[in-house]
């Protein structure tokens, strides 16, 4: 019941790690480390609550082990299907959406984990502050500091293209 429960929450799963790792590959490493940890630690999950909170913190939780972990943190790569559709229709879409993925990288960790949670999956402040383990004021503020962080970096971007 419980695996079938937490199969249901892939597609949720997989979008905010995404929104956390900006690499198709890393994001579903970090679903799979989560799934193994939630189905390995399923007795600690009381029926009753949120599962989808109780996993998004294990993922979050699972994504700052791996950013401790890595030697080359603040290395920034484009990711190889970046090139795919270069000289397409699809191309001033793509490069909006290429800005948009390079603001949010650059935005602190936190920042990054509000903006996955409230902007990219849709969670309510009250429950992404219970998945980040927070106030939901801290929460918000967060939130709002994010935002203009990323208009501030997007304005800043198009004006050096300009």
């Amino acid at each position: 019941m419980l695996a079938t429960d937490i199969a249901a929450l892939l597609p949720r799963m997989r979008r905010f790690a995404r929104s956390l790792t900006f690499h198709r590959e890393d994001a579903d490493d970090l679903v799979q480390l989560s799934m193994e940890r939630a189905l390995g630690r399923s007795e600690q999950w009381a029926p009753g609550t949120r599962l989808d909170s109780w996993l998004f913190r294990i993922m979050k939780n699972a994504w700052i082990d791996e950013v401790r972990s890595r030697t080359r943190r603040d290395a920034l790569f484009v990711p190889e299907e970046a090139g795919e559709h270069v000289g397409d229709d699809f191309a001033e879409a793509h490069q909006q959406r290429l800005a948009i993925q390079k603001a949010v990288s650059l935005l602190s960790e936190e920042h990054r984990l509000v903006v996955g949670l409230v902007l990219v999956d849709g969670l309510a402040y009250k429950d992404a502050a219970e998945v980040l383990e927070i106030p939901v004021g801290t929460l918000t503020s967060r939130l709002a500091r994010a935002r203009e962080a990323l208009q501030q970096i997007l304005s800043d971007q198009t004006r050096k293209s300009s």
